[in-house]
């Protein structure tokens, strides 16, 4: 990996000195497993109703627990909800074929959405998500994990080295995709920004981003957002945008390269954009 794509501290995102108060932050957002989270794959041991939502781009199963038919279509109108912020954010659903599984639970966490991961392994890459079983919708659309999970199909595997940039990238557009599909609205989700920033910045610790370990992990999901962040402001200014970068490199090369080092990944960023403005970050 490049030296300059190893941040060895804490840096919030420099938007005083990019001279990037509100108005740029507005057009921004406007325009281990527990126990129980084991192998809950599409071809897993529970009955499922599914159906698939062709979105701009490709298509995504959804496969819905065996709950009484209220239940299902206010989990379907959820999920539906959620997955359209991914095109209306992007301009394009990531992949061909994804799916989304949703595993209702019973549970006493305070999250309707108590866990959620991104499983690429078999056919197509997949979204599993642990649902609380007494969850209502306004609880599920207030809450962050799916979209989370449905933001890092936009990005390949990048390994253990990669997880802060892996991570930070989902952490950044579950708040920009909520807030573009009108789930939460601008303010807010600067505000869950900024919130996370301060997080990041209380858990950092010495030595290099790519070797941190798992008990920093909000400095892991934090500093990430925070390049992302930087990384989105630097384009715009030179007129681009992240999501857009993004999503051409969701239609050239995520299907061939479903797996890349970090370094390599930025660097296609770089060469996509035509620019050499990420690395140096």
């Amino acid at each position: 990996m490049d030296a300059p794509l190893r941040p060895l501290a804490w840096n919030r995102p420099r938007l005083h000195g990019w001279a990037c108060g509100w108005p740029c932050l507005w057009a921004l957002l406007a325009g281990a497993a527990p126990a129980w989270a084991g192998d809950a794959s599409p071809a897993g041991n529970a009955t499922v109703q599914a159906r698939v939502l062709d979105l701009r781009g490709g298509e995504l199963r959804i496969e819905l627990p065996d709950a009484p038919p209220a239940r299902r279509r206010m989990l379907q109108a959820w999920v539906d909800e959620v997955a359209a912020g991914i095109p209306a954010t992007f301009g394009r659903w990531p992949l061909e074929r994804a799916w989304v599984r949703i595993v209702e639970i019973d549970s006493r966490d305070r999250s309707p959405v108590p866990w959620g991961q991104t499983q690429r392994g078999g056919a197509s890459p997949g979204v599993l998500l642990y649902v609380r079983e007494d969850a209502g919708l306004a609880e599920l659309r207030g809450d962050w994990t799916a979209t989370h999970e449905f933001a890092h199909l936009f990005h390949p595997y990048l390994g253990r080295e990669g997880r802060w940039l892996a991570e930070g990238l989902a952490s950044y557009y579950q708040n920009v995709v909520r807030a573009r599909a009108g789930m939460m609205a601008p303010r807010e989700a600067w505000r869950e920004l900024d919130a996370g920033f301060r997080r990041g910045e209380r858990d950092t610790r010495a030595g290099p981003l790519a070797s941190a370990a798992r008990g920093e992990t909000m400095r892991v999901y934090w500093a990430g957002a925070a390049f992302w962040l930087e990384a989105d402001l630097a384009l715009r200014r030179h007129g681009q945008d992240l999501e857009g970068v993004l999503a051409a490199h969701a239609a050239c090369c995520l299907a061939t390269a479903p797996a890349r080092d970090p370094g390599g990944f930025v660097a296609a960023l770089d060469r996509i954009a035509g620019t050499s403005l990420l690395a140096p970050l």
